[in-house]
């Protein structure tokens, strides 16, 4: 794992809401708004950056956790820009809160959580869970 970055280095990813972004379950799209789970999916991505960056060609990042206070809506067409801080990084965790903004406005904010493993470690924790099946 390359030890490139420091507390407080920040990421920004941009994503414009699409439909299949919007709150929609098997019963039908509940809003025609950016859903609290695909916001997730967004801010973890944003995180993300920094790991694709840290990782060694032999490692992968895996989440741990990701905490969202979803705040205001974003209708369909949004742009949305994400911007991650790592506010921890500790052995091969690394920490960070995300604020998603559409253009002033905070529709989202919260926490995410990844891990840089080796791959074969991963396959291998993979392999074990599909044995269990």
């Amino acid at each position: 794992m390359k030890d490139i970055f420091t507390l407080g280095n920040k990421k920004m990813h941009s994503h414009v809401v699409i439909g299949g972004d919007l709150a929609t379950f098997e019963s039908g799209t509940v809003h025609p708004v950016y859903s609290t789970f695909a916001i997730a999916r967004d801010a973890e991505w944003c995180c993300r950056l920094f790991v694709l960056e840290m990782k060694e060609e032999d490692e992968e990042g895996i989440g741990t956790f990701v905490h969202v206070n979803h705040l205001a809506p974003a209708l369909l067409g949004a742009e949305i820009t994400f911007e991650a801080e790592i506010t921890e990084l500790h052995g091969n965790t690394i920490n960070c809160n995300w604020e998603a903004r559409e253009g002033q406005r905070i529709i989202a904010k919260g926490s995410q959580g990844q891990k840089i493993i080796k791959r074969d470690r991963l396959e291998k924790l993979f392999y074990e869970i599909k044995k269990l099946r």
